[in-house]
C-alpha cells in the first residue's frame, strides 16, 4: 500500500500498490538484519514474523507484498526497496522523508506505518493493508464519477490535506493511483515518498506531470499550495474522466499548465467548475486553500454546502462505492503480479549502508 516509484524528477508511474515499495526488491528474503523499530505499534517486529502471500504492487525500485503475521494472523503491506536502486536514483532523502512523515501522522484517511527495518540489501516499511484497491481502478472502469461521488472523495481528501498542512507537511503526490479504498469504501492516502516536512519552501521537482503546480515547473520554490492545485486537477479528472492538462509528452503538459487554459465538459456542475477554477489559479497567493483561512475557505465553498464537516473525519458519510472484499487478505482488487524471485542482490557496502543506519 505504498508505492515504489522513481522519485527522481517528475515521474508518471501507475499506482500506489502498483508501484509499491518505492524501491525494488525481489521476494525479500525474510531474513532479519539490522535496525528495527516500532512506530505506530507497541510491538517490535522481525522479518521472520511474516509469511509472504502475494505481490500487490511494483515500481522502479521496490515491491509491496501482502504479508501475514504468523502470530496474530493479521494482514499487512510490506514495502521492500532495493538499497542499490534507491542510491542510484538519488532517492535516499525521499525515503527518509517518507519514514519521518509517516512516523508523525495518525489520521483515518492516511496509511499507517508500523515498523521500518533494513538489512544489507533492502529497506522495509510495514504498513496496514487496505484491501479495496486504488481509486484509479474504479475511475477507469466507470469512465468518470457522478457529482455526488466526486463530492464524497473530495471531502475526505480535504480533511486529509488539512491535517497534513496543520503539521507543516506537504504531500506532493495527490492522484487517483495514490488513493486507496478500505473495505467500507473510505479513502486512505498512500505513497508518502514525495511528502516532506516544510520549514519554508522546497525546490525539488517531483510529482506526476499532469498534477504539477506551475510553481513546481518553474522551479520558483513551492510549499503547501501545490496540494490544493493537485486537488483541483483531481476533482476535474474524477468528474470529467481525464485530467485538465494532458499531452503526449511532459513538456507539452507543462506548457498547458503554465498557459492555464481550462476547458470544462458541459455536464459539470456550476459550483464545481467554480471550485476547480479557484484551485487552478497560477498565482498561489490567490489560490483557494492557500490564503489566510486555509482549508476553512475550501470547506465554505458552495459545492460543499451539503457536507457536514464534523462527520467527515468520523467516517460518517456514506461511501458511494463499497469494494468487493471477501476477507481481510483479499487481493482481488489489485493487479496480479508474477511472483518471480527478485534477482539476488549483492550486499551493499558498509559505507552505503551507513546512509540508512537510522532507518
Amino acid at each position: 500500500m505504498a508505492s515504489v516509484k522513481s522519485k527522481a524528477g517528475a515521474n508518471n508511474e501507475s499506482s500506489p500498490y502498483r508501484e509499491s515499495a518505492r524501491a525494488g526488491a525481489g521476494s525479500p528474503s525474510l531474513v532479519a538484519g539490522a535496525a528495527s523499530l516500532s512506530l505506530n505499534s507497541s510491538r517490535a517486529y522481525a522479518l521472520e514474523d511474516f509469511d509472504t502471500i502475494a505481490t500487490v504492487g511494483t515500481g522502479t525500485f521496490g515491491r509491496v507484498f501482502l504479508v501475514r503475521d504468523k502470530k496474530s494472523r493479521g494482514f499487512f503491506a510490506l514495502k521492500a526497496m532495493k538499497i542499490p536502486d534507491v542510491i542510484r536514483l538519488k532517492q535516499e532523502q525521499h525515503v527518509h522523508n517518507e519514514k519521518e512523515v509517516l512516523t508523525e501522522v495518525n489520521h483515518p484517511f492516511l496509511i499507517k506505518l508500523f515498523w521500518t527495518h533494513h538489512d544489507e540489501r533492502f529497506l522495509y516499511m510495514l504498513m496496514d493493508y487496505v484491501p479495496g484497491g486504488e481509486l484509479f481502478s474504479y475511475l477507469r472502469s466507470r469512465g468518470r464519477f457522478s457529482n455526488g461521488t466526486g463530492l464524497f472523495y473530495t471531502s475526505e481528501i480535504v480533511c486529509a490535506i488539512e491535517y497534513l498542512h496543520a503539521r507543516n507537511i506537504v504531500y506532493r503526490d495527490l492522484k487517483p493511483e495514490n488513493i486507496l479504498l478500505d473495505h467500507d469504501g473510505h479513502i486512505r492516502l498512500t505513497d508518502f515518498g514525495f511528502a516532506k516536512k516544510l520549514s519554508d519552501r522546497t525546490w525539488t521537482l517531483c510529482g506526476t506531470p499532469e498534477y504539477l503546480a506551475p510553481e513546481v515547473i518553474q522551479s520558483k520554490g513551492h510549499g503547501r499550495a501545490v496540494d490544493w492545485w493537485a486537488l483541483g486537477v483531481l476533482i476535474f479528472e474524477m468528474l470529467a474522466g481525464y485530467p485538465p492538462f494532458f499531452d503526449d509528452n511532459p513538456f507539452g503538459i507543462y506548457q498547458k499548465i503554465l498557459a492555464g487554459k481550462l476547458e470544462f465538459p458541459r455536464h459539470l456542475d456550476f459550483y464545481v467548475k467554480d471550485l476547480i477554477k479557484k484551485f487552478l489559479v497560477i498565482d498561489r497567493a490567490r489560490r483557494l486553500g492557500n490564503m489566510k483561512n486555509g482549508a476553512d475557505d475550501v470547506k465554505r465553498h458552495r459545492w460543499f454546502k451539503t457536507v457536514d464537516w464534523d462527520a467527515v473525519p468520523m467516517r460518517r458519510l456514506k461511501p458511494p462505492i463499497v469494494p468487493k472484499v471477501s476477507h481481510e487478505g483479499d487481493t482481488s482488487n489489485f493487479d496480479v503480479y508474477p511472483e518471480d524471485e527478485w534477482k539476488k542482490e549483492p550486499p551493499v557496502p558498509p559505507k552505503d549502508l551507513e546512509i540508512f543506519k537510522n532507518f
